[in-house]
């Protein structure tokens, strides 16, 4: 299997793994680093979405630039703020 040549579909995998990373974490019970991670993807994947040119973007490009942009940040900071806010439960 030959890698993705564009730039912006090798930093969607690296989001994929990012994301499934942060899955595996949420399974075996670490659930706050997990959303954490997955929500640090979304947000470096808006990032890389504002700054990788139009003809390299490959996977990362869904929708327009704007909207690819502003759901993968809200995504993200939403994804993090609950994180953080939830309270930590005595068992």
């Amino acid at each position: 299997m030959k890698p993705p040549r564009s730039r912006g579909s090798q930093l969607y995998l690296l989001q994929l793994l990012c994301v499934a990373t942060g899955l595996l974490l949420i399974v075996i019970d670490h659930w706050r680093v997990g959303i954490v991670l997955i929500g640090a993807a979304f947000v470096v994947g808006a990032v890389a979405r504002s700054a990788v040119p139009i003809d390299h973007t490959g996977m990362l490009r869904v929708r327009g630039k704007a909207f690819d942009m502003v759901w993968m940040a809200t995504l993200g900071v939403a994804l993090i703020v609950l994180a953080v806010i939830i309270p930590n439960q005595s068992a």
